[in-house]
């Protein structure tokens, strides 16, 4: 994911490794929407551990549905099944994607219908999940400590500490909250701003009213991932709330996000609001 000026604002590692780069998550790639427990199935390691075990599942891409070009946007849309490890499908996807620019300003939107083909499926609560970015190491937060991360499927991963110069990156929500606090709030947006080298950046998703559990929660850490997940109540409530979410067999749900990405003077929270009321109107 780039800016308008070029810039590349998620991590490379490891399908383009840059220098310096923490190798933590694997599986934390670019830009995604997938979920830590479904039907008992990972989605969201996505093959981590290097192979497809029985307990993972796969989203498999199937064709581009629709593509179109008209008045400086673009968009399309794609079909996706999310089986498990022999092939079963759980999920029919279908996602669209719509780009928006406006002078310094890059917008997508991402609206994904998930539709249970066959049987109930539930969607358990967990914190690993579910519309995620992995951020380039500029925009994480500074810090001086090794993290040490607990992992739903047991054990930690160890993050080390970051503390180079050019590393400055902070988080601020729609409800005031602002750095490493933000983790298991909920808010209508969050906003990750940063530099890197002299370009100022904003990386903001917000979320939509017609999502589950609206204002979502986020899952947003200092070391770089940066992800929005309506589904994990209990992680974020340390059990005081618990959604276990199901989508029954033949039916659908919807899930919408939108991405703004600015280059240049971080955006006034008046500036935000008003892009996610417009999002908000628009599907």
């Amino acid at each position: 994911m780039y800016t308008s000026a070029g810039t590349e604002i998620t991590r490379g590692f490891p399908l383009n490794p840059k220098p310096g780069e923490s190798t933590d998550h694997r599986h934390q790639v670019g830009i995604w929407l997938n979920y830590g427990n479904v039907n008992g199935l990972d989605f969201w390691g996505n093959g981590s551990e290097g192979k497809w075990g029985v307990r993972s599942g796969q989203i498999k891409h199937l064709n581009i549905e629709k593509m179109l070009v008209e008045d400086g946007s673009g968009s399309f849309i794609t079909n996706e099944s999310w089986i498990d490890s022999v092939g079963n499908e759980l999920l029919a996807e279908k996602t669209e994607y719509h780009f928006m620019a406006s002078g310094t300003i890059r917008i997508i939107d991402r609206i994904t219908t998930l539709t249970a083909t066959r049987d109930t499926v539930k969607f358990k609560d967990t914190k690993e999940g579910m519309f995620g970015i992995r951020v380039a190491r500029q925009l994480q937060l500074p810090t001086k400590e090794d993290i040490v991360l607990k992992e739903a499927k047991g054990g930690t991963t160890t993050v080390k500490a970051m503390t180079n110069d050019d590393i400055n990156g902070n988080y601020r929500s729609s409800e005031g909250i602002s750095g490493e606090a933000v983790w298991s709030t909920r808010a209508k947006w969050m906003d990750l701003y940063g530099s890197i080298g002299d370009e100022k950046i904003s990386l903001i998703v917000c979320d939509h009213p017609k999502n589950q559990s609206y204002p979502t929660y986020w899952h947003a850490r200092g070391y770089g991932l940066f992800s929005a997940n309506p589904l994990g109540s209990s992680d974020f409530t340390e059990g005081k709330e618990i959604l276990n979410f199901k989508i029954p067999a033949g039916k659908s749900t919807t899930f919408r996000y939108r991405v703004i990405i600015n280059s240049g003077a971080d955006l006034t929270n008046e500036e935000i609001n008003s892009f996610s009321d417009d999002f908000a109107s628009k599907y």
